[in-house]
């Protein structure tokens, strides 16, 4: 998911479910970069797993064949947390603690 900026309990409720929250840029917006729902994206950046704080890179293809890279804050703030999102959400995560498999991402 992708906003300007999130309350402290949505922001924890996404990464729970296994949802990775992002910024976009301060001054960045779906407005101010013209998105209107017909782009396709692509999350860059992300290819050796999610750490805290990170950046990522998101790719956006127009209809019209222009494509324009933006920076983006992953909002995923502590180790914790990127393990709850390697694991698809902390029930998993749990569950897979509780059978007793290794939690390594």
């Amino acid at each position: 998911m992708i906003a300007s900026s999130f309350e402290r309990i949505h922001r924890s409720n996404l990464v729970g479910m296994g949802i990775l929250p992002c910024q976009f840029a301060e001054g960045e917006s779906a407005e101010t970069l013209g998105l209107d729902g017909t782009e396709r994206f692509d999350l860059l950046g992300l290819d050796d797993g999610v750490t805290p704080r990170q950046s990522a890179r998101l790719r956006i293809a127009r209809a019209d064949g222009s494509v324009r890279e933006v920076t983006l804050r992953v909002r995923v703030d502590t180790p914790i947390e990127a393990s709850y999102i390697a694991h698809g959400g902390i029930l998993p995560f749990v569950f897979r603690q509780m059978m007793g498999e290794s939690l390594e991402a």
